[in-house]
């Protein structure tokens, strides 16, 4: 039987925040493991939270193909999320995607380190919208 995560109150109430927004939202913890996506964002990924669940930074960032809007590769670690995960600080940036359901869209994406102090990456929060 798997033993509960303990989850930072920082991610907490981030998730909170999420459930709340209109907006598709998305929340990893300090090392990029999926750990949320609201409502807003399963019309775009295809599926649910509840049919999906948290995930490996690796099984979530592949089900996506992502590229720029010029058609060239766009490695993870060169996309918002990765950026504000690898280089904790924000970023954004307007690209491809082709999710789970086949369909290609343009998306644009604003992703952000979250800190519970100065000192203490917990994690990342990410919005994006169809172009």
């Amino acid at each position: 039987m798997a033993v509960p995560r303990h989850k930072h109150l920082v991610l907490i109430l981030a998730r909170e925040f999420a459930s709340n927004l209109a907006t598709p939202t998305f929340i990893a913890d300090e090392t990029g493991r999926l750990v949320f996506f609201n409502e807003a964002a399963e019309q775009i990924i295809g599926e649910t939270f509840a049919e999906l669940g948290e995930m490996p930074v690796e099984d979530w960032t592949s089900r996506f193909d992502a590229r720029t809007l010029e058609s060239e590769p766009l490695p993870f670690q060169q996309r918002p999320p990765g950026i504000a995960l690898y280089e904790r600080r924000p970023a954004h940036e307007r690209y491809r995607v082709t999710s789970v359901d086949g369909v290609e869209r343009s998306i644009s994406v604003t992703s952000f380190p979250l800190f519970a102090h100065a000192d203490a990456f917990v994690g990342v929060f990410t919005i994006f919208w169809r172009d």
